[in-house]
């Protein structure tokens, strides 16, 4: 479309036309050379602003919400982490109300939860409290459900443990998309995790959990998670394309890999996320933040990538176009959740939700709902 003008009504997408074809009044916002992008969706961000989203609070996942959007995500899922179950309860009602109000303006949109923990691995349990993981529990994970009045979208969970199979069947029959990660899995293991879940809901999409991270090494005679995540064409991948998760080179095994249809970037960003070094915390533990390196007990815990550097960060590494950066973190994760809005983001109707690049494409700001934000 030769010079292509988005007609916003209410925040929303009324219709697309020309500049040639349409009047433009004084007043209206003209972006003049830059490109326009759908919103970021991250699907595994725990906080940001110096707040997380397992305080509980609205006013936690308003600022959270509020930070994402400076950075370009318009839509993400409240990541949980590892706690004790009643304090995951109160945390996954909180959620649910956050998801449910009319979020704050010039903020993302939560659009659900991602159950990262409890129903993890030991052995790579990353900085998950030992105390508080649980073997995989349909009644429990009905609770959790239950308290997040059926937010839960995606679950993280290690399919090795006894009972993952049929909880994985479980959440994947109840439209619970499943993440494995925090995994010491064989291939074999990974493998029946992923037939479990297409025998409950035939073609629903499976994914893993910040690829290479707490996960069994990959190894020529014994491939793993790792092995499989890498070597299956169907399986979506997240990846913490931070340099200091994964380096350059891991990133480019995983991108020609997983290729622009199934590759997922993510931040895993924590409180810490849009702040100075400092002491914050990830759920209730602890994490000190220096030099953008976030350490608890000796072990990353989050990270502080913004989902903007993450879309650069995967050019620089890779020499991937924009478009297909930002396809990671737009089409992509929408395709693995099964959002209706994956392939049409700008279809009438649509929220009026938007990333901005200058021509060499650098990041300029967003539009969430129609509001411009500028970048910093």
């Amino acid at each position: 479309m030769d010079r292509p003008l988005i007609l916003l009504r209410d925040g929303v997408v009324e219709r697309l036309t020309t500049h040639d074809a349409h009047h433009i009044p004084p007043g209206t916002l003209d972006l003049g050379d830059a490109t326009l992008a759908p919103g970021f969706l991250d699907i595994h961000v725990h906080g940001a602003g110096g707040r997380d989203v397992m305080e509980g609070s609205q006013d936690a996942v308003n600022t959270v919400a509020g930070m994402l959007a400076r950075f370009g995500t318009t839509r993400f899922l409240a990541t949980t982490v590892t706690a004790p179950v009643e304090r995951t309860l109160r945390a996954l009602e909180a959620l649910a109300d956050s998801i449910e109000r009319e979020p704050a303006s010039r903020a993302a949109r939560p659009i659900g939860i991602h159950l990262e923990g409890p129903f993890l691995s030991h052995a790579k349990r990353g900085v998950h409290p030992a105390a508080d993981i649980q073997l995989p529990s349909v009644p429990l994970f009905g609770r959790f459900q239950e308290a997040a009045r059926g937010h839960i979208r995606l679950m993280t969970i290690a399919p090795e443990t006894e009972g993952a199979f049929e909880l994985i069947a479980y959440a994947a029959a109840g439209g619970v998309r499943i993440s494995m990660g925090h995994s010491n899995a064989t291939a074999a293991e990974t493998r029946g995790g992923i037939a479990a879940a297409h025998q409950a809901a035939r073609g629903q999409a499976v994914s893993a959990t910040h690829t290479f991270n707490a996960m069994r090494p990959l190894d020529h005679r014994e491939p793993g998670i790792l092995g499989v995540t890498l070597d299956d064409a169907d399986l979506f991948a997240e990846l913490i394309c931070d340099g200091i998760h994964t380096t350059p080179e891991a990133v480019r095994l995983w991108f020609r890999s997983k290729g622009e249809d199934r590759a997922v970037l993510v931040t895993d960003g924590m409180a810490a996320t849009g702040m100075p070094d400092g002491e914050y915390k990830l759920g209730d533990l602890p994490v000190t933040v220096r030099h953008g390196v976030c350490i608890s007990g000796g072990v990353l815990a989050g990270s502080v990538l913004t989902m903007q550097h993450a879309v650069a960060n995967l050019q620089r590494f890779t020499g991937a176009s924009l478009e297909a950066a930002v396809r990671l973190a737009t089409r992509n994760p929408a395709v693995l959740l099964g959002l209706a809005d994956a392939e049409e983001p700008l279809a009438p109707g649509a929220e009026a939700n938007f990333t901005i690049f200058a021509p060499n494409g650098s990041f300029r700001g967003t539009l969430v709902r129609g509001e411009h934000l500028s970048f910093g």
